[in-house]
């Protein structure tokens, strides 16, 4: 994205920086009020689960 869109920032690395705890609760929420088909990914709740959340953490998606 960064490269072929001309973003100043992957998804990826934007999901660590806000934090993946913050995206799960978003998205939950989007789920539950909006429609169904919105649901987190159950990779994301298995990466919250195992605290993997955001660069303070050292942890996220990718290592720091």
């Amino acid at each position: 994205m960064t490269l072929g869109s001309n973003h100043p920032i992957g998804p990826l690395a934007l999901a660590d920086l806000i934090g993946l705890d913050v995206l799960l609760a978003v998205m939950q929420t989007i789920h539950d009020d909006f429609d169904p088909k919105y649901r987190p990914c159950p990779l994301l709740k298995e990466m919250v689960a195992a605290g993997y959340l955001r660069r303070k953490t050292r942890r996220g998606v990718y290592r720091y």
